[in-house]
């Protein structure tokens, strides 16, 4: 560094430190003096002129409810909020793993823990991952990126599990990045033909789902990628449209039979099932599906999350999870055939205990979407934030999207998948266990009488007269 330059250096830190000092000597005075006035405000002034009443109407309606009535008075027009409900709906939380010790001994470290699934095991063709975590449905166009969806796929694939495609169209290059490849078959058309369900290592028909049920509803043309309008086949200015019902089902009793075996002979008999958002039909709903002859079943709770839906079907429709994947093992069980029928269930699920409880409610599998995309997005959502929220990295037309690495999302949410699975094998050996398919509602009480009686598993807080050990 020659004279010049380190002069320059000198009055650079000079300015530097006369700056930060007046600041120091500023900042003060001023922070107190705004904080004083406020508080004085607060203080002094009538309710209907206080800012106090803003707050304290938000304690009554809410923020949530704050926000989205002005967005609405805004748009005049039915609001698509993302990623699921606020709502606290029951969940695992209240429900806690027994501990063995003594009375039942813990699994010692150096044996294996045996979390492989066997997705329709009834099936031609079934469907082997090696944990039971799957990655929903997410839709490449209408929701997602193709770089996300790749990503995803990729992740999934480096966890050896599943990956479903969501209802967008055929994307080449997710079906190249997946090796265990569900293909949905969505109530809009859009992947149907001969070609691409033969390419399926699995096949979900798409009735509805936990976030937004079974309505129909449409895609505007501007709100799609280029690439996706494409492959959609859509004219100029032409919506997507995803239809209530599935093309060719409207009676299910005597079409969904059919349509399972045109799959089934398409593909040489991969699993083929049903993906139903649970309501209080649900055992009906259940009974037309085992008529039918399914493969699976995939029923999303009422925490279930899309890219965007109104708001009224995300709070006020469907049933919790955990009373949802209670019923419908229950029944599967009462009719004989839960080791036959697989039952994934998806729907607010984001740590490696609720999927453990959720699959030892009578769940083969679990899917898992949005802790998924920002698993994915790990330390890339900072090329969004503060500005953006995480999610314009990965949605479709996203101001972020062109920053989103594929390769570094893929490694972090096999990381993830890979962290979860080891976590449950803990969680299992400290049951006493050596396997996945061992964990059952034995292992579960409640800290809350309504959850216990619900999910029938005893309260932590009684003494049992009798214990059985499993």
């Amino acid at each position: 560094m020659d004279k010049k330059q380190l002069e320059l250096w000198k009055v650079l830190l000079g300015s530097t430190a006369i700056t930060y000092l007046g600041l120091l000597a500023l900042g003060k005075p001023l922070v107190n003096y705004i904080t004083d006035s406020i508080t004085k405000k607060i203080m002094t002034d009538s309710y209907d002129e206080n800012l106090w009443e803003f707050y304290s109407a938000a304690k009554r309606a809410k923020l949530q409810t704050i926000v989205e009535t002005n967005l609405r008075s805004q748009e005049g027009k039915v609001i698509q909020r993302p990623l699921g409900s606020p709502k606290a709906f029951p969940n695992t939380n209240q429900l806690v793993f027994n501990t063995a010790q003594l009375a039942v001994m813990p699994t010692p470290e150096y044996v294996a823990i045996n979390t492989r699934v066997t997705l329709g095991p009834q099936a031609a063709k079934p469907l082997i991952i090696d944990m039971p975590i799957i990655i929903s449905g997410m839709a490449f166009g209408l929701g997602l990126t193709e770089k996300a969806k790749i990503a995803l796929a990729q992740g999934a694939s480096i966890a050896g599990t599943a990956f479903n495609t969501g209802e967008g169209p055929y994307l080449p290059s997710e079906r190249k990045a997946a090796t265990k490849y569900i293909l949905l078959y969505d109530r809009g058309g859009r992947n149907h033909q001969e070609s691409i369900i033969k390419q399926a290592d699995m096949i979900e028909i798409q009735f509805g789902q936990g976030a937004i049920a079974g309505i129909g509803h449409e895609t505007a043309y501007k709100d799609l990628e280029p690439k996706a309008r494409k492959l959609m086949h859509l004219s100029k200015g032409q919506p997507t449209i995803t239809h209530a019902h599935v093309p060719g089902i409207e009676h299910p009793a005597t079409d969904l039979p059919k349509l399972l075996k045109k799959l089934r002979d398409l593909t040489g008999g991969v699993p083929v099932g049903a993906k139903i958002g649970a309501g209080q039909y649900l055992e009906k709903d259940l009974e037309i599906l085992l008529e039918a002859g399914v493969d699976f079943i995939a029923i999303d709770g009422a925490e279930a999350a899309t890219k965007g839906a109104p708001p009224i079907l995300q709070d006020d429709f469907g049933l919790p999870l955990i009373y949802a994947v209670n019923r419908a093992a229950n029944y599967l069980r009462e009719q004989g055939v839960k080791d036959k029928i697989t039952l994934i269930a998806g729907g607010g699920l984001y740590t490696p205990g609720a999927f453990l409880k959720t699959l030892a409610l009578g769940a083969d599998a679990v899917y898992i979407g949005s802790i998924a995309l920002f698993a994915m997005g790990h330390t890339q959502v900072l090329k969004s934030l503060p500005w953006e929220p995480p999610t314009q990295i990965v949605f479709a037309q996203g101001e972020y999207v062109k920053k989103f690495n594929i390769k570094d999302g893929a490694k972090a949410l096999g990381n993830f998948l890979n962290s979860c699975n080891k976590e449950m094998q803990e969680g299992i050996r400290a049951l006493g266990k050596t396997s996945l398919k061992e964990v059952n509602k034995n292992d579960l009480v409640s800290l809350e009488p309504v959850i216990a009686e619900a999910v029938g598993v005893p309260l932590a807080s009684e003494r049992l007269s009798k214990v059985t050990l499993t």
